[in-house]
């Protein structure tokens, strides 16, 4: 399964960032304005349908990542990618607010050229910004096979109500 995003017309484009845990990164995207649809899963790893339990070992090779809809005339991905770095530490490597591991790393996913060229020339402007206390280690790949997580964990926060709130959000 390539893309649990599956309409993706003229004006729908798509990035998939991974940056800590998945719900978190979701979380950060759902209602705002631009974006169509989150869906949470795994990627970047060789195993073939992992599930949460096989990917939170770190032995898999697949990075929790959030696959991100979003049309382009509303939302550039410029303000997503800023937004994407401002949710997790792009100069931490595999940690990210109590998370440790591969699983966990921060990667740009990107579904076409253009998305990988922008997505360079916005690290180097926040590496420039003197914002980061180290390097920004934050990794841009040709987005790879994508496999939606267990639906328990799409849109997690939502599902929980005021259960649980993270100190991020």
């Amino acid at each position: 399964m390539e893309s649990a995003v599956t309409d993706t017309g003229p004006a729908v484009c798509q990035v998939t960032l991974a940056g800590g845990c998945f719900w978190n990164i979701e979380a950060g995207f759902r209602g705002v304005f631009g974006i169509l649809a989150t869906v949470v899963g795994y990627t970047g790893g060789d195993e073939e349908h992992p599930d949460y339990t096989s990917v939170s070992t770190g032995e898999t090779g697949h990075a929790e990542a959030v696959r991100v809809a979003y049309d382009p005339a509303i939302i550039s991905l410029a303000a997503i990618l800023s937004r994407f770095f401002g949710l997790h530490d792009p100069a931490s490597e595999e940690s990210q607010a109590g998370f440790d591991g591969s699983q966990y790393r921060s990667v740009i996913f990107c579904h076409t050229e253009e998305d990988c060229w922008t997505a360079r020339a916005f690290i180097r402007e926040e590496e420039a910004s003197g914002k980061y206390t180290g390097p920004v280690v934050t990794a841009v790949l040709p987005a790879v096979t994508f496999w939606p997580a267990e639906d328990c964990h799409q849109q997690y926060y939502e599902k929980l109500g005021n259960r649980y709130r993270h100190p991020l959000f």
